[in-house]
C-alpha cells in the first residue's frame, strides 16, 4: 500500500482516537481529518474539538456533525420494521451504528480529496470489519487503515508512553485500566471486557447506565400509546414527534421502567464469542409496540415469512453488510409487507417488562363478528371447517395408510 497523502479519522476525542491521529502523522507522514459523529451517545463533543485543535488540526479539518435523526430515519427504524434480533436477543445496537459512520467517512474523504479513511475498531472485533465493509462498498477505491492491526502499541502501558512522548493529554482517570469498555449511542449502550469478561459472574450494578434496575423501579405500572404509520413510529401518547424525539422519549420512560436489559454471549463474526451487557431500553419498547400493531395489520402469510426471513436480516446487519444487495433486497419486501402496518399501540411498563395490552386500526384484519363466542350472525358457517380439515388431513391419512400396509407386510 503506497502511503496515504490525506486520511479521514473517525475520532471520539478519546486516548486511543487521540493516540492513532498522532501515530497517522508520524507514520504516514499525512494530512488527517477527523470526523465526529453525534449518534447520541450522550457526550459532549466539543471537548473532541479542542483536543483536535490542541493536536494541531485546523478548525477546517475538523468536523463534528449531528447525525441522530438521520441514524433513526435510515437505520434504526428501517431495522425495526423487520423486528430484527440477532441471535434471538440483541437488537443490534451497534452494528447498525457502523454503516452511517462508514457512509460519513466515505462522503468527507471525497469533499476533502482524502485517498484513506481510518478507525479505532481492533483486530478481534466485529467493528472493523463493518467499518470497512461499509467503506469499500461505497468506494471501491478507497484505502481503509485500522492501526491496532499495524502498531506494536499492544498493551495500556505502551499507549500511555506514547501519549507521554507525543504530548498527547491524558485524562487522570486513563492512567489505570478502565473497569470496562463502553460504546453508546441513542439506540443502545454496550459494555464488554474487563470485569465483564468471565460469563459465569454477574455483571456489577455500576456497568448499567442507561436503566434503574427492574427491582428499583416504580412500583406502580406506567401505560404509554405509539402510533405508527408503514412500520414507523411517529408519535408517543398522541404527540408527534420526529424520529430522534420518539426513540430518545422512549428511551427516559424504558430505563425510567428498568426495561431492556440484557446479558448476553453472542457469535462474533470472526469468531470467537464475547460477553457483553446491552442497554437498550427505548428500542425494546419499539420493538413490542411494533409486533403489538403488525398483530392486527399484517396478514398471517406476511408475518410468517417477515419471521422466517429475519434471522437472515439481522445477521446481514451484525456482519456488516448493510450496503450489500441482499440487505437491501430484504429491505425491499419488508418495506413492501409495512404498507399498511399502521395505528396505535398501548404499552404497559412495569419492573422491567413492556407488554402490549391494546392494539388498535383503521388498517384492522383482526374481525369480532368472525372470531366472537356469541352468536356471530352468520359470519362464519362453521361445517364449513370439516372439508378443510379433511382436505388437510388426506396426506396425512394416505401416509398412516402406507405404514399400515407396510408393517402388515413384514
Amino acid at each position: 500500500m503506497s502511503a496515504p497523502k490525506k486520511v479521514v479519522l473517525a475520532y471520539s476525542g478519546g486516548l486511543d482516537t487521540s493516540i492513532i491521529l498522532k501515530w497517522l502523522q508520524i507514520e504516514y507522514g499525512c494530512e488527517v481529518v477527523t470526523f465526529t459523529a453525534d449518534l447520541g451517545q450522550g457526550e459532549e463533543l466539543e471537548p473532541a474539538r479542542k483536543k483536535a485543535e490542541l493536536m494541531g488540526l485546523a478548525p477546517e479539518d475538523i468536523y463534528i456533525e449531528d447525525l441522530r435523526e438521520e441514524f433513526v430515519r435510515d437505520f434504526v427504524f428501517p431495522m425495526f420494521r423487520a423486528n430484527a434480533v440477532y441471535e434471538g436477543l440483541y437488537l443490534l445496537g451497534t452494528s447498525i451504528a457502523r454503516p452511517l459512520i462508514s457512509k460519513r467517512l466515505v462522503e468527507i474523504a471525497a469533499e476533502v480529496g482524502a485517498d484513506a479513511v481510518a478507525h479505532g475498531a481492533t483486530g478481534k472485533g466485529n467493528d472493523q470489519v463493518r467499518f470497512e465493509l461499509s467503506a469499500y462498498a461505497l468506494n471501491p477505491d478507497i484505502t481503509v487503515i485500522a492501526p491496532w492491526r499495524e502498531w506494536d502499541l499492544s498493551s495500556r502501558t505502551k499507549l500511555i508512553d506514547f501519549a507521554e512522548k507525543n504530548q498527547i493529554p491524558i485524562a487522570k482517570d486513563k492512567r489505570g485500566e478502565a473497569p470496562f469498555s463502553v460504546d453508546a449511542n441513542l439506540l443502545h449502550t454496550s459494555s464488554e471486557g474487563k470485569v465483564l469478561e468471565d460469563p459465569a459472574v454477574d455483571a456489577p450494578d455500576y456497568v448499567y447506565q442507561r436503566t434503574v434496575a427492574p427491582e428499583d423501579a416504580p412500583n406502580t405500572p406506567e401505560f404509554v400509546e405509539i402510533g405508527f404509520e408503514k412500520g414507523d413510529a411517529v408519535s408517543i401518547n398522541g404527540v408527534a414527534m420526529s424520529p430522534a424525539e420518539i426513540l430518545t422519549k422512549l428511551n427516559e420512560l424504558g430505563g425510567k421502567h428498568g426495561c431492556g436489559r440484557l446479558d448476553l454471549v453472542e457469535g462474533r463474526f470472526v469468531g470467537m464469542k464475547s460477553r457483553g451487557i446491552y442497554e437498550t431500553p427505548g428500542g425494546t419498547l419499539l420493538l413490542e409496540a411494533h409486533r403489538g400493531i403488525e398483530q392486527i395489520t399484517l396478514d398471517r402469510g406476511a408475518a410468517h415469512l417477515k419471521d422466517e426471513l429475519m434471522p437472515r436480516y439481522a445477521e446481514v446487519i451484525y456482519n456488516g453488510l448493510w450496503f450489500s444487495p441482499e440487505r437491501e433486497m430484504l429491505q425491499a419486501l419488508i418495506d413492501k409487507s409495512q404498507e399498511h402496518v399502521t395505528g396505535t399501540v398501548r404499552l404497559k411498563l412495569y419492573k422491567g417488562l413492556a407488554r402490549t395490552v391494546g392494539r388498535w386500526s383503521d388498517y384492522s384484519l383482526y374481525s369480532e363478528e368472525h372470531v366472537t363466542f356469541e352468536d356471530d350472525a352468520g359470519a362464519y358457517d362453521q361445517k364449513d371447517a370439516a372439508g378443510f380439515i379433511k382436505l388437510n388431513a388426506l396426506r396425512l391419512r394416505l401416509i398412516a395408510m402406507r405404514n399400515r400396509r407396510v408393517a402388515k407386510g413384514k
